[in-house]
């Protein structure tokens, strides 16, 4: 796999809570740079970035603020770095432009999020207003991924094989994400092949997701959020 440990930058330091960022100020930042209760009737799995709570056979969803919102800054950075390697070349200007346009909806969805958000640390998935936003982002996502899928595919021998490689990279750790996102929600990913769709319990592991070979971590990683 091609490493971009070199060309895509924190945008966190680890330990510090993140900030969102517009995609103008993020592109020149980012191109510049099981347990049960007392009462023995709750079992609890945590994941990374979620808690599942089953009480009496019904289950509840609690999300982490914080990964919800590395799921959309490194879906901006993606869009962020695709967009660069587009850039020099005019005849692929239209699909430089849908990438922004979808990585605007993405950026208003988590700005409204992460205003919605606040100082609050967790959600639950299960409010109604709260999973309106999550779904909003994931959406936004999902929209931006098919985006660059399509424009890598377009560029055709535009790009220079390396370029490619690096695009083709971006993408990956992208589609890698919302696999994993997509798991934490219990949401059902259409895109995934036959056989090859993530569950949490991958995710409570850590395993790749099959259609990329990446896990989460080295996805983030790629993307620039540690």
């Amino acid at each position: 796999m091609t490493r971009f440990t070199g060309i895509f930058p924190s945008i966190t330091e680890r330990g510090k809570p993140t900030v969102l960022e517009t995609p103008s100020e993020g592109r020149r930042r980012f191109l510049g740079s099981a347990l049960l209760s007392a009462a023995g009737f709750a079992a609890v799995a945590t994941l990374s970035g979620c808690t599942v709570t089953t009480t009496n056979g019904v289950t509840t969803l609690t999300l982490d603020v914080a990964k919800v919102k590395n799921y959309g800054q490194a879906g901006l950075n993606a869009a962020a770095a695709v967009t660069s390697f587009l850039s020099g070349f005019p005849v692929l200007a239209p699909y430089a432009l849908a990438i922004t346009a979808a990585e605007t909806a993405l950026s208003g969805a988590l700005t409204a999020f992460s205003n919605a958000a606040g100082s609050t640390l967790s959600i639950s998935y299960d409010n109604a207003d709260w999973k309106t936003r999550v779904d909003s982002i994931l959406s936004d996502l999902d929209t931006l991924s098919g985006t660059i899928e399509r424009a890598l595919a377009g560029s055709g021998s535009v790009l220079s094989s390396s370029v490619q490689a690096n695009a083709d990279t971006a993408y990956k750790a992208l589609a890698t994400l919302i696999s994993v996102f997509k798991a934490l929600l219990g949401v059902s990913d259409s895109r995934a092949p036959a056989g090859g769709r993530v569950t949490r319990a991958m995710v409570r592991i850590g395993a790749p997701v099959p259609a990329t070979g990446m896990t989460e971590a080295g996805a983030l990683a790629i993307l620039g959020i540690r």
